[in-house]
C-alpha cells in the first residue's frame, strides 16, 4: 500500500507553532528565515511569539501555516532521507494546504509560494467587508442535504450561500453572504443537523463572493512558474490528481471560490492504494478527519521534533 502527504489549511494556526523545530532542526530555520526575507517581514517571530490576534489575521496565517508545513518537509529530507518522488502516492492540502502540498513537491519555489499566499490572503480578505460574509459548519448533515440547504437559503434571501467544505464525517460548511447562511443553519437543522455553527472567521471563503480574490489570483500565478510537481496534487476542486503546470494554475484560480472536496480527495486517494496519511505542519486536524472518512486508513500528523523521530523510526522498519 501506499502513503500521501497531506497539508492543513487555517484554522491549525496557534502561537508557538514551529518554534520547537526552528530550536531543534537547521533545516527548519532556514526555512523561516527565507519565508521572513521573501514576504520582507519577521513573520517567524509573530508565529513563536504572537499575538494571537495578529497570526489569525488571514493574510499572516496562509504564509505563517506554509512555513510549518515546509519546515516540517525540509526536516524530514534531511533527518530522515524523505523524498517524495519516491515516497509520495499523493500530495494533497487543504484549502491554502494545496500551496504547501505544491511547493512541497517542488512545484512553487519557497519564496513564490509565501508571496502569493500573503496576496491570496489579503485579496480574500478585501473582497468582502467585514461583517457582510460569514461561514457556517453544518454538523450531522450529508453533503447532498447541507447542499438543498444552501440553495434554499440562497433562494429565499436573494444573497449567495453555497458549500465552502466537505470535510467528511458529517462535518460541511457553509459559506455566504451572512443573512443566507444564518437562513441556511436553520433550514438544515429542520433536515436534521445537530448543530449549525458560525465559524471564527473574517471572510466568506471558497464562495462566489471571492471572485474579486479569484482575479486577484489569476494574474498573480500568471507570472509565477509552476513546475511539474514531485508527487501527483489531488486537487480540492476536482477530488482527482493531476500534474501538468498549466491545469494546476487554472485549478488554484478556481479554488478561491470553489468547494473544497475534501472528503471525496481522501476517498479517492485510498481507492487509489493509499492507507496512509502523513499530515505535515501544524495540529492534527486532518489526522482526525482521514479517520472519520476511511476508516481502515492510517492519519499521522507530523510537526513537532518528537513526531520526526517517530517517522525516522517508520522509515527504517
Amino acid at each position: 500500500m501506499a502513503r500521501a502527504f497531506i497539508f492543513p489549511g487555517q484554522g491549525s494556526q496557534a502561537v508557538g507553532m514551529g518554534k520547537a523545530l526552528a530550536d531543534a532542526f537547521p533545516a527548519a530555520r532556514a526555512v523561516y528565515a527565507e519565508v521572513d526575507d521573501a514576504l520582507g517581514q519577521n513573520l517567524s517571530g509573530l508565529m513563536f511569539e504572537g499575538p494571537e490576534a495578529e497570526l489569525t489575521l488571514t493574510s499572516n496565517a496562509q504564509p505563517a501555516l506554509m512555513a510549518v508545513s515546509l519546515a516540517v518537509v525540509r526536516v524530514l529530507e534531511a533527518e530522515a532521507g524523505l523524498d517524495l518522488a519516491t515516497e509520495a502516492a499523493f500530495v494533497a492540502g487543504h484549502s491554502l494546504g494545496e500551496y504547501s502540498a505544491l511547493a512541497a513537491a517542488g512545484a512553487f519555489t519557497l519564496g513564490d509560494t509565501a508571496r502569493l499566499l500573503r496576496l491570496r490572503g489579503d485579496a480574500m480578505q478585501k473582497a468582502v467587508p467585514v461583517g457582510e460574509g460569514a461561514m457556517a459548519a453544518l454538523l450531522g448533515l450529508d453533503l447532498e442535504s447541507a447542499r438543498e440547504a444552501c440553495a434554499e437559503a440562497a433562494a429565499e434571501t436573494g444573497l449567495v450561500c453555497q458549500i465552502a467544505n466537505d470535510n467528511g464525517g458529517g462535518q460541511v460548511v457553509a459559506s455566504g453572504a451572512k443573512a443566507a447562511v444564518d437562513r441556511a443553519i436553520e433550514i438544515a437543522k429542520a433536515r436534521g443537523a445537530k448543530r449549525g455553527i458560525l465559524l471564527p472567521v473574517s471572510a466568506p471563503f471558497h464562495c462566489a463572493l471571492m471572485q474579486p480574490a479569484a482575479e486577484a489570483m489569476a494574474q498573480a500565478l500568471a507570472s509565477v512558474t509552476i513546475r511539474k510537481p514531485k508527487a501527483p496534487l489531488v486537487a480540492n476542486v476536482l477530488a482527482v490528481a493531476i500534474d501538468d503546470p498549466e491545469e494546476i494554475r487554472a485549478r488554484l484560480v478556481e479554488q478561491v471560490t470553489g468547494t473544497v472536496r475534501w472528503a471525496e480527495s481522501i476517498a479517492w486517494m485510498a481507492a487509489n492504494g493509499v492507507d496512509s496519511f502523513y499530515e505535515l505542519g501544524a495540529g492534527k486536524v486532518l489526522s482526525g478527519l482521514v479517520k472519520r472518512i476511511v476508516s481502515d486508513a492510517t492519519g499521522t500528523p507530523v510537526g513537532a521534533p518528537a513526531d520526526v523521530e517517530l517517522f525516522k523510526q517508520r522509515a527504517k522498519a
